[in-house]
């Protein structure tokens, strides 16, 4: 056969399984966002209609047109702005941030076009419908990545994943992709290099020998993606030929590179002398004035709480005063950013001189790293077991937050003693401000282990943005009304 012969037989076999490839969770998800979306656009044209015309109707011209089109119209520019890649399906924020990108350069769009060509559109009509439209769309693409994280959860349509690479490096990835099962990829075998065997410890996943096999052993698993790890019989040539196999059957080729743990906002590709190249950019919150617009966020939004919660925190106060003896309020010093101290403040949930009782509750304790853990905590007073479920004890870190010392989203702030016992790479948490939340709040709290606490601050510094900060601050409030971890 020649090439010409070959490349034909390739293209036929790629169209043959486009035409009849199975119907995947990503093609229903496209399907429930458009109609979604379609009922958004629908919902937000009435309500807008309706504030600005009443009952009376809408008169003829420009806005009944504009006002027929915004249904299919913002389908359309959806599309155009990327709303409907499947690469952005249920994690991260990229969704949500096309979505929003769209929604505003739709606005900027009619305004231009209603300028240039003179058109009398009803500005009050436009101001109120497409931001409407922008927010309801936000509101149900939250709802329906929830319900497919549920699936998720469930073990229902999950990508079926081939791990290609080394053992520890395979059994590791296969480790994390378990711990993380909201991401909704389920690793179904492994390809090991040629002389491994079939070595993958403690990992219950088939494993193959031969990484020149990757895309047979896809095909026998049914597998949806590929994830190479970095190992050198990978290198450009074999895996621009792996993709090449990949693409018969439309499977997805991830490639994890060399750095954990480093978000995509800090990652560009640079094609330099012909070869495409990893750029890792700074972490954002030491660079620039985004130290200053967070600090003057965090304060501003700290002190309206205060004032808006003080009718709250002033009878928790007078309650915690009232069933034990002692102060309202604990002052305990902790260590903030760059290693200084600074004195925390918070409802006093336990005991007067709790601290002195630390050694005798040694034996107790449920030992994890660096964190003294203990559920059934005999130094928690009655009323201090309820603030803590409700992490209400928490509030007069404010203060702090108001002050300077800490930061509404961060870390956790810890002891002295816990810093004291940090190895070297722990210290790189102390970089940035400890938080009143973090992502330590929303993924466990006190069930999280001491490995997983540091990772996610870590993770939290390295690749802050004011996005992150404010999903965080957004699943704060679903997490204390879970009251998962809080002890």
């Amino acid at each position: 056969m020649t090439s010409a012969e070959t490349f034909r037989a390739v293209r036929q076999a790629a169209r043959h399984h486009r035409l009849h490839r199975p119907i995947t969770w990503t093609d229903r998800y496209v399907r429930q966002a458009v109609a979604a979306d379609f009922c958004c656009a629908l919902a937000a044209n009435f309500l807008g209609l309706l504030a600005r015309f009443g009952t009376g109707g809408v008169p003829a011209g420009p806005t009944t047109a504009l006002a027929f089109g915004i249904p299919v119209g913002w389908l359309a520019w959806l599309a155009l702005s990327g709303g409907y890649d499947t690469r952005f399906f249920g994690t991260g924020p990229d969704e949500y941030r096309r979505i929003f990108n769209a929604g505003v350069s739709l606005i900027a769009a009619v305004a231009i076009i209603s300028y240039a060509t003179k058109a009398e559109i009803a500005r009050g009509y436009v101001a109120l419908t497409l931001p409407l439209l922008a927010v309801l769309n936000l509101i149900v693409r939250h709802r329906l990545r929830r319900r497919l994280h549920r699936r998720w959860a469930l073990g229902r349509s999950m990508r079926r994943v081939v791990v290609a690479g080394h053992g520890d490096a395979a059994a590791g990835l296969i480790r994390e992709l378990r711990r993380a099962g909201h991401h909704g990829l389920e690793v179904v075998a492994a390809t090991l290099p040629d002389g491994h065997g079939h070595r993958l410890r403690h990992e219950d996943v088939p494993a193959y020998e031969g990484l020149d096999r990757i895309a047979e052993i896809v095909r026998m698993t049914q597998a949806d993606s590929v994830a190479v790890l970095s190992c050198p019989e990978l290198d450009g040539v074999a895996l621009r030929r792996l993709a090449w196999d990949l693409e018969r059957t439309q499977t997805d080729l991830f490639v994890a590179p060399a750095v954990v743990d480093i978000a995509g906002p800090r990652t560009t590709i640079r094609p330099i002398a012909g070869l495409p190249l990893l750029h890792l950019g700074h972490p954002e919150l030491f660079s620039g004035l985004r130290p200053t617009a967070k600090a003057i966020f965090d304060r501003v939004v700290a002190a309206l709480a205060l004032v808006l919660l003080t009718p709250i925190m002033l009878p928790l106060a007078a309650l915690i005063r009232s069933t034990s003896s002692g102060p309202a309020l604990f002052v305990q010093e902790r260590i903030g950013r760059d290693g200084v101290p600074f004195r925390m403040f918070k409802f006093r949930t336990m005991v007067t001189g709790a601290e002195h009782l630390h050694d005798e509750l040694a034996d107790l304790e449920d030992a994890d790293g660096v964190l003294f853990k203990l559920k059934n905590d005999p130094r928690v007073t009655r009323i201090g077991g309820r603030l803590r479920r409700w992490s209400l004890d928490e509030l007069p870190q404010l203060i702090n937050v108001v002050r300077g010392d800490m930061s509404l989203v961060g870390p956790r702030p810890p002891l002295r003693r816990e810093v004291e016992r940090y190895e070297a790479d722990v210290f790189r948490r102390l970089v940035v401000k400890p938080g009143l939340t973090g992502l330590w709040q929303v993924s466990g709290r006190s069930d999280l282990s001491w490995e997983e606490s540091v990772r996610l601050d870590l993770h939290y510094a390295e690749n802050w943005s004011l996005v992150l900060d404010m999903q965080i601050l957004w699943r704060t409030a679903n997490a204390v009304l879970r009251r998962s971890g809080a002890y």
